[in-house]
């Protein structure tokens, strides 16, 4: 049965609406107040977020940034940038901002790129790796894939489970693609003998990318 406020009294406003509400206000206030072209910790990234450099945040569009700017942990770690900087530049009078990020910009997809996965596992070591080889047969001049990790957290497309990461590929014009793997300690070991590598071939507009679990028992889902 639905809860009602006394006789005399307005309704109760449950706390999740008394935060949208705030949120909201923060956006607005933002908006107002903000020029995001001279922000220098914003960051768009390769899946249509904007990231905070200075808190490490992911959020879905500039008016939640904007928010998140007016927030406590942002305006906590801006003082603590000022003090690291006036200390280790006592000469200045204030805070000097790096140079401004460019937001990149969204251009038509034209879909997922062609891609093949091959698990392996080194015979001495017992280590499983995944090799991921993606096609990008009509890339965009001068554009070179790019790659990360993503955790569970941060996507809103399943259930978050601590047990898996995502690893993403984009390229302009196509798709961003997504590959769900276990949570397992990655070697990353680079060189020669390295057990992480990438490889992007220009001639083939192929990328490829290996790695290998560290702990020999992991497996993966894709």
């Amino acid at each position: 049965m639905s809860e009602f406020g006394k006789a005399g009294s307005g309704g109760m406003q449950s706390s999740q609406y008394d935060g949208i509400d705030r949120r909201e206000r923060l956006k607005k206030i933002a908006l107002d107040s903000m020029d995001v072209s001279k922000d220098p910790y914003i960051i768009s990234n390769h899946i249509g977020s904007f990231e905070c450099r200075l808190c490490l945040t992911v959020h879905n569009n500039v008016g939640n940034y904007l928010a998140h700017t007016q927030g406590k942990k942002h305006q906590t770690n801006l003082s603590r940038r000022a003090a690291k900087e006036q200390r280790d530049n006592p000469t200045n009078k204030g805070f000097i901002q790096p140079s401004t990020t460019k937001i990149f910009k969204k251009t038509i997809k034209i879909g997922r790129p062609g891609y093949k996965i091959i698990k392996q596992r080194d015979k001495e070591s017992g280590q499983l790796s995944l090799l991921f080889q993606i096609d990008y047969p009509e890339i965009d001049p001068g554009v070179q894939p790019r790659h990360r990790f993503m955790s569970a957290y941060e996507q809103k497309v399943e259930t978050a489970n601590k047990d898996y990461i995502y690893l993403l590929f984009a390229a302009e014009p196509y798709e961003t693609i997504a590959f769900k793997v276990p949570n397992k300690e990655i070697d990353r070991s680079t060189g020669p003998d390295g057990k992480f590598f990438t490889h992007w071939d220009r001639s083939k507009n192929t990328f490829t990318l290996q790695f290998y679990y560290k702990e020999a028992s992991a497996t993966s889902n894709s």
